[in-house]
């Protein structure tokens, strides 16, 4: 069995929505007993057991909207847009827009040798991401991913926002970095809420610099993953001013293909501040030379301004659906490709997710040669 129908199975993730009523399926098996010492979370309801379909009856596309200075659009009507599928226009089933929309949110860090430069600022930005986007509400959950030579799911899903920051002030860099790895366990290994994707909808946010040296799964898998399983992907960059970044198009890709964007907080914010070093003296010497608080300072505005960024993006979406309506003639394709416009305003910046898997994965064969 390939790995990634493995962690489809695995996942239990709806990908579709049936357009015709379904024979009831045998009741469920008896839940097994936790392990000793091991609680499923409190908080959550009991998530039902889910299926799949023969295919993609309904696209789901959350869409941000930003003029031309990154300031979010929120005042948009479903007849302000225009869905093409494959080029060909699309009727909206449904439009939704509303603030603090229901989310869960899996926190994904890196804490790889890269992270030690600025480690210190950027774990009290995350702790400030994390009581922002899990407020207390059951509305709102999340979990807690930390990956350096491996990826460990350090906090199951849960509303509790002080779980995941008792175990981010104990955070300390230090190894390689398994993010591939980091992204398949978020997608496999934690609790589901009811309604996902649909009802609270899935945000993976990614604290790193892109980089992978180390893991068992690769860039490909686990990006048609997170797609197959409407995850949308955010990164904040903690690569450093002065410093070459050779992973960054692998922040790019995975977030821009899944609806999300990447955050670069320390591109060029400080390097006319006093005091600061902007050629770093050797290779692998993470010690820069400071000279005045100004430093420090813009350091931490432009970290919290990212943070802030990407909060607002994922609290401030457009929903989108439509079942899609496509050339019966037309040939099959493994992936579809969306576009989404604002004809009135064609200069608007949007984010959204280009493409999806029209089919689910193939099964594989059992028995015979």
């Amino acid at each position: 069995m390939s790995r990634l129908l493995l962690a489809v199975s695995l996942c239990g993730l709806l990908v579709s929505v049936p357009a015709v009523p379904q024979s009831q399926p045998p009741a469920p098996a008896p839940k097994p007993p936790a392990p000793p010492g091991q609680k499923p979370p409190a908080q959550l309801p009991d998530q039902p057991e889910i299926t799949f379909t023969g295919g993609v009856n309904e696209v789901i596309v959350p869409v941000t909207v930003t003029d031309d200075k990154g300031k979010f659009l929120s005042n948009l009507e479903a007849k302000d847009f225009r869905v093409l599928d494959e080029g060909r226009p699309q009727r909206l089933k449904s439009f939704s827009h509303q603030e603090k929309q229901p989310i869960v949110v899996g926190f994904l860090i890196d804490l790889s040798n890269n992270t030690r430069i600025h480690w210190k600022t950027f774990q009290d930005a995350i702790l400030e991401m994390i009581w922002n986007l899990l407020p207390g509400d059951p509305r709102y959950s999340g979990y807690l991913v930390s990956y350096a030579n491996e990826a460990e799911l350090l906090v199951n899903t849960t509303t509790d926002s002080e779980q995941l920051a008792e175990k981010v002030r104990k955070m300390k860099p230090g190894g390689g970095a398994a993010l591939f790895d980091a992204i398949y366990k978020s997608c496999t290994d934690r609790s589901l809420v009811k309604g996902e994707p649909y009802e609270p909808r899935r945000i993976v946010i990614i604290v790193g610099d892109g980089h992978n040296n180390t893991g068992t799964h690769g860039m490909a898998e686990v990006l048609e993953l997170a797609q197959r399983n409407l995850v949308t992907i955010y990164a904040v960059s903690t690569m450093a001013f002065g410093f070459s970044n050779e992973d960054q198009d692998v922040l790019e890709k995975l977030t821009t293909e899944t609806g999300g964007h990447v955050e670069y907080p320390l591109n060029n914010l400080y390097k006319d501040v006093s005091g600061y070093l902007s050629n770093p003296s050797d290779a692998g010497n993470y010690a820069l030379t400071v000279g005045t608080g100004g430093y420090a300072a813009e350091i931490s505005k432009g970290i919290f301004s990212a943070i802030t960024g990407i909060s607002g993006d994922i609290t401030t979406q457009y929903v989108l659906r439509y079942v899609p309506d496509v050339d019966p003639e037309g040939k099959v394709k493994l992936t579809r490709k969306i576009k989404v416009e604002v004809p009135d305003l064609p200069n608007v910046k949007m984010h959204y997710r280009p493409y999806y898997y029209p089919n689910p994965v193939p099964a594989v064969p059992t028995g015979g040669n």
